[in-house]
């Protein structure tokens, strides 16, 4: 399928590793231009700005930085977010806050910050990356969780509201994948225990009976960025493997 997606100006946040990094690659391989953005450097976007996204006037840097190189913001991928495993009754007001500004008000001020030129334009399409944990929370992330079901309110929020201005938002709400943020040293897996156990059990966990691959969350998010999805907006595609039941 041709997703139609040469020429489109898209910003992938968090994208110098993981989903963010596949899905930057599959829009370029689409011929999209991309912007990445990391808080290191090296990114593989035609254009690569170095932001903590989690500082407020950082997001509007970025954004500003991409229309001054290319004029335009087509597709926003709200990647940026993560998580260690803790419990519920140990967290402090600063971890509840670093979460906050991480997991969803670094899309709260990205997405503000693209909204004008967009409908400006009359056209644009925003994808918010939540997690299966926003559906069903998490007893080992909770606070991950919370911000996560938040992102997805906001999401339909943003749906609602700026429709008749030819923007369209979604989430996807992946579950375990295959990142160094499981797999990793010191990663969520090795947080829990044996690594390789912990793998096993969390794969075995999924009706398809393993960890998603980043390409795989990739896909669908290029695929709800693209003209092909021209009549979906304010919905949460589960890109979960079938972890979360839908409730019909």
């Amino acid at each position: 399928m041709q997703l139609d997606l040469a020429g489109k100006v898209c910003l992938v946040t968090g994208s110098t590793a993981g989903i963010g990094l596949a899905t930057a690659t599959l829009l370029k391989a689409e011929g999209a231009t991309v912007i990445t953005t990391g808080r290191r450097g090296g990114g593989i976007g035609d254009l690569h700005v170095e932001a903590d996204l989690t500082v407020a006037g950082e997001p509007e840097r970025l954004v500003g930085a991409a229309l001054e190189r290319f004029g335009r913001i087509d597709g926003l991928v709200n990647n940026l977010g993560g998580t260690d495993i803790r419990k519920l009754a140990e967290l402090t007001d600063a971890d509840w806050q670093a979460s906050f500004d991480l997991n969803l008000m670094s899309a709260v001020r990205t997405t503000r910050a693209v909204l004008p030129g967009m409908k400006a334009q009359g056209s644009g399409a925003i994808v918010n990356v939540s997690s299966t944990a926003a559906k069903r929370p998490s007893a080992g992330m909770p606070d991950y969780s919370v911000m996560k079901a938040a992102l997805l309110s906001y999401s339909r929020l943003v749906a609602d509201l700026h429709a008749g201005d030819g923007i369209r938002c979604n989430a996807v709400t992946p579950g375990p994948t295959a990142t160094d943020a499981w797999l990793g040293v010191g990663g969520l897996a090795e947080q829990q225990g044996n690594r390789d156990e912990v793998l096993a059990k969390v794969g075995a966990g999924r009706p398809l009976g393993r960890l998603a691959q980043p390409e795989e969350i990739a896909a669908a998010i290029v695929f709800l960025l693209s003209p092909r999805s021209s009549y979906v907006t304010g919905a949460a595609w589960s890109v979960d493997g079938g972890t979360v039941p839908v409730i019909i």
